[in-house]
C-alpha cells in the first residue's frame, strides 16, 4: 500500500477503529514470525495508528476544555 493511500485510510478511521487495528498490529509484532521488511510495515503503521488516535484525544481535551470554559 502507498504511503499516500495509508496516510488518508488511517485519517479516516474512528478513535475506534485506529485503537482495535493498533492493538492487532502489536499483537503481530510481539507474537514475532514476521520478515524484517514486514515487521517495520506493522511498525510504520503501528505509527500511523497511535498518531491517529492522539489526534481524537487531543481533539477531545480540546472539546472538554472549551466546554468547561463556556459559563453556565
Amino acid at each position: 500500500m502507498s504511503e499516500q493511500k495509508q496516510e488518508s485510510e488511517v485519517a479516516a478511521l474512528s478513535y475506534e477503529e485506529a485503537r482495535e487495528q493498533l492493538i492487532a498490529v502489536v499483537g503481530r509484532l510481539e507474537a514475532g514470525g514476521a520478515s524484517l521488511e514486514e515487521s517495520l510495515a506493522l511498525w510504520e503503521r503501528g505509527e500511523a495508528l497511535a498518531a491517529r488516535c492522539e489526534e481524537w484525544l487531543e481533539g477531545a481535551r480540546k472539546r472538554l476544555a472549551a466546554a468547561r470554559d463556556q459559563p453556565l
